[in-house]
């Protein structure tokens, strides 16, 4: 049986993702705290894991970086050099080359050119920090044992030789033959144990015969956490030769070899350490392709429908015992779509735990000092929306470091704190999720934007000020921008737009608040998920009309004589505000069709129309405040 690496490849890169986005912490911490070697442990465990990881994909140009970086990091842990910016900035650069390494990782891949720069940055980085040792006085001492480097891997092909015991003698122990008995444990931090377990007999099988694995080699390669397990192995190799090819696959916390089982025709007493587990496990989590979770909740959406179509079918039936066999395939049918849309749930922090990197090479790249915080790691959204996320909350965490934050100078001539603070915070909202980032920097010169829109001619000459609503309407114009200068990060105008596109794609709405002098928060309000969505359905003129609930505020019931008349428009007054009354058939030029469903996304100052039919002349309406939209006919 031989390993196929393509197999695990992209579990590999999965367990790799966690691993650096752990260095990426660690190294944070590291420079905030500049002394802290519990950070610089954490970093060598990630690097390590990583290594090993490597070596039994058979990915050893990774491997072999990961090996280097492995032993400079530890020469900075024991030697207690200082924690200087050029070592973080290398420390920065061999962590993206390790990413692009893995991300690029193949048998036959080379080393980079990229890997071998970084490494000899990082060394000479080191070596002005790290002070150099003394000479000895005596003889030098033996050097501490470096972690084993990865064996080779077996050659491709190699085949792992498993004896079958004799199923006809009941008492036969298959531990009683000839051979070395070899007691192994796993650490309990290794990654891809079932792997590791399968390399391991391998390269036990290159220098011997594996004449039984206990638990059973299939069980092991199906691990998903670490184990203990026994091999009889027949061999003529030495102790140290046996230990050596165990250690090398990497992550084993002991290794016990028995070289008296050569001769003994007994089983392990119960007195010596326990070498076997139970032959089964039980597991707790499995990993699904993102597809089945998608052909699932096609599937629901589907049954949903037929759910609601057959309760319309049946709601005049005088069959008792029908009537409550449909109720409770209905109620099954809602219990089954609840864990559907559950299982797709994942916490923000996948995607959140990105942007502190960001936002620290932006921020030394303007000369810019930020506190970075996040909040809401545990609010879980739909995975095929938070995979969308990143790119708009990329675009404005950037406009906040590059726009809205100060320089240190500027801030402490304004009175501020020499280090801007800005926040990345997810919340619940009933069926939406607000994703905010907020900073305290100076927030938006409304009239600078102003000029601007007049010039672009965005706005009506006669208008002297902008609301909240129009000043997102106008920043995200495309190509709208108030930099004089295109920089590596913003000024061309494309930033807020791309966010205001992208977000009204997932259904949601993009809301503005900023005042001079103190800050600005964008507001991204997203629907928990996109598969299903409840949406209110209205009635007007004949015509049928679905609004997501995501985007309905509240329901009123008002009759003509709260309809006012000002400046020639309809107005709504309702609890003494004055909100402007919309015709919906107007808003969506539909006077020429007949019924049918219209789904109608209601965003901030927008009314979007989308149906698999569009009526003539039907496109994207500009309201100016519709904080309600109310349609004239019966809901």
């Amino acid at each position: 049986m031989a390993l196929d690496p393509a197999r695990y490849a992209e579990l590999f890169r999965s367990e790799s993702q966690d691993q650096l986005a752990a260095i990426n912490r660690a190294l944070l911490a590291l420079e905030s705290e500049h002394e802290s070697p519990d950070s610089v442990a954490e970093v060598f465990r990630a690097v390590h894991t990583v290594k090993g990881m490597s070596a039994t994909m058979g990915y050893q140009a990774v491997a072999e970086f990961a090996h280097e970086l492995e032993l400079l990091l530890d020469r900075m842990r024991s030697a207690g050099g200082r924690v200087t910016q050029p070592v973080m900035d290398a420390l920065f650069a061999a962590a993206d080359a390790l990413e692009r390494g893995i991300a690029e990782a193949s048998e036959s891949a080379p080393r980079s050119e990229d890997m071998t720069q970084s490494l000899s940055r990082l060394s000479g980085a080191f070596r002005e920090a790290v002070p150099a040792a003394p000479p000895p006085a005596g003889p030098t001492p033996a050097a501490p044992a470096a972690p084993a480097a990865p064996a080779a891997p077996a050659p491709r092909g190699s085949q792992v030789v498993v004896a079958i015991p004799d199923s006809g003698t009941e008492a036969h122990d298959p531990f009683d033959g000839p051979g070395v008995i070899i007691r192994i444990r796993q650490a309990a931090t290794t990654v891809l144990p079932g792997v590791r377990a399968f390399i391991m007999a391998q390269k036990l099988g290159a220098i011997g015969t594996v004449a039984v694995v206990s638990p059973s080699l299939e069980v092991l390669q199906a691990a998903t956490e670490p184990k203990a397990f026994a091999v009889r192995l027949v061999t003529e190799a030495t102790q140290e030769q046996i230990e050596a090819a165990v250690r090398g696959v990497g992550d084993i916390e002991s290794v016990h070899v028995d070289m008296l089982g050569r001769a003994r025709k007994r089983a392990p007493s119960p007195q010596e350490e326990p070498i076997v587990e139970a032959t089964s496990a039980r597991l707790r989590q499995v990993k699904i392709d993102l597809f089945r979770l998608d052909t699932m909740m096609n599937i629901i959406g589907e049954l949903v429908i037929a759910r609601g179509r057959l309760l319309q079918l049946t709601a005049g039936s005088s069959d008792a015992a029908l009537d409550e066999t449909v109720q409770q395939a209905a109620h099954l049918v809602g219990e089954l779509q609840m864990e559907i849309t559950a299982s797709r749930m994942v916490p923000v922090a996948q995607v959140f735990d990105r942007f502190p990197r960001l936002v620290r090479d932006a921020s030394r790249s303007l000369q810019k000092e930020i506190r970075f915080e996040i909040e809401g790691h545990d609010i879980e959204l739909d995975r095929s929306l938070l995979d969308e996320l990143a790119e708009p909350v990329v675009h404005l965490l950037r406009n906040a470091v590059d726009h809205g934050l100060e320089g240190p100078a500027e801030r402490v001539e304004a009175g501020k704190p020499a280090m801007g603070r800005l926040v990345l915070s997810a919340v619940r909202d009933r069926a939406a999720v607000l994703v905010r980032v907020a900073d305290d920097g100076r927030g938006i010169d409304r009239g600078r934007v102003l000029q601007r829109a007049r010039a672009a001619g965005l706005v009506e000459p006669g208008v002297q000020e902008l609301d909240d609503s129009d000043l997102l309407r106008c920043i995200a114009h495309p190509g709208f921008s108030t930099k004089d200068s295109v920089t590596g990060l913003s000024g061309r105008g494309v930033g807020i737009d791309a966010v205001v596109s992208k977000v009204r794609a997932l259904g949601g709405a993009l809301e503005l608040k900023t005042n001079l002098g103190t800050g600005t928060q964008f507001t991204l309000r997203l629907p928990l998920t996109v598969a299903i969505v409840r949406a209110l359905l209205a009635r007007a003129g004949g015509e049928h009309y679905a609004i997501p609930l995501t985007h309905v505020r509240e329901t009123v019931e008002c009759g003509p004589q709260s309809v006012r008349q000002v400046n020639g428009r309809d107005v709504l007054v309702l609890r003494d505000e004055v909100l402007p009354l919309i015709d919906i058939r107007e808003v969506v030029q539909n006077s020429d069709r007949g019924s049918g469903l219209f789904p109608v996304h209601l965003g901030r100052g927008r009314v979007q129309l989308r149906s698999r039919h569009p009526p003539r002349g039907a496109g994207l309406s500009r309201l100016d405040q519709p904080r309600v939209a109310a349609a004239r006919g019966r809901a």
